[in-house]
């Protein structure tokens, strides 16, 4: 009897296991620190907490990705900063389709903030880059300033409330 219990048990609780790992987006060299999400769980998320999103749209056959991702994922003040945004990043076949999110060409990286209704906030790029590809982020250091920026400057009726 003991062990038609245990046998359930055991399955039940391996299920649950396999799909938590699932849920769990890869940091794609991003850093593993991050808790990442897939673009469809951020974006409900986002709705859900009323937290605004970051995303990275990269490829991996593009150097400036592979220049950018060590330095990203070795940055402190970003892992920090990262927990009041909902993380995302997607590569190859996975980027999403639509102007919505090559509104200036469809270069790599590109990365955006999205409002908690999943709006691409087009006022937040970064500023110290070229005027043709605003959303292109070289270093971690205009990452953080746009993150900042983001966080000091959103809407108030787009920011995260205090209540969590």
């Amino acid at each position: 009897m003991a062990r038609v219990i245990v046998w359930p048990t055991f399955c039940f609780t391996f299920l649950q296991l396999i799909s938590l790992t699932a849920a769990k987006a890869p940091g794609n060299g991003f850093g593993e620190d991050i808790e990442w999400r897939t673009l469809e769980d951020g974006l409900k998320e986002a709705n859900e907490l009323n937290k605004p999103l970051m995303l990275i749209i990269h490829k991996t056959w593009c150097g400036a990705c592979k220049a950018l991702k060590p330095k990203f994922a070795e940055s402190e003040e970003i892992k920090k900063l990262s927990s009041s945004f909902l993380m995302v990043n997607v590569q190859d076949d996975d980027e999403p389709a639509g102007e919505k999110y090559s509104p200036d060409g469809a270069y790599i990286p590109r990365i955006f903030f999205l409002d908690p209704s999943g709006n691409v906030m087009k006022e937040f790029y970064n500023e110290d880059g070229n005027e043709k590809y605003k959303y292109f982020y070289p270093t971690p250091d205009n990452i953080l300033k746009s993150m900042q920026k983001v966080l000091k400057e959103m809407p108030l009726e787009r920011r995260p409330s205090d209540e969590l």
